[in-house]
């Protein structure tokens, strides 16, 4: 099955553009996913587990590694990259 995801990340600290841009590195680092981003969000596209296993991986990371961070997720079912 194929997921779509939309993601805003949001670090409660003043040096934000790290730990977003270090994010996106992880994101774009896992094969098989399809990772578009722009100035509000990330999209990301691929098979339901790898996408989720990645999700998990890159939240659990950005809040060990920088502590208070907020996501915001969109979930589509399906393949619905532009």
């Amino acid at each position: 099955m194929k997921l779509s995801i939309e993601i805003s990340k949001y670090p409660l600290t003043e040096n934000y553009i790290e730990p977003i841009k270090g994010f996106i590195e992880l994101l774009n680092q896992k094969p098989g996913l399809h990772v578009i981003t722009n100035t509000l969000s990330t999209q990301v596209f691929g098979d339901y587990d790898q996408v989720m296993a990645a999700l998990s991986e890159g939240i659990r990371w950005s809040f060990e590694r920088y502590g208070k961070v907020v996501f915001v997720v969109k979930f589509l079912h399906g393949d619905l990259r532009p």
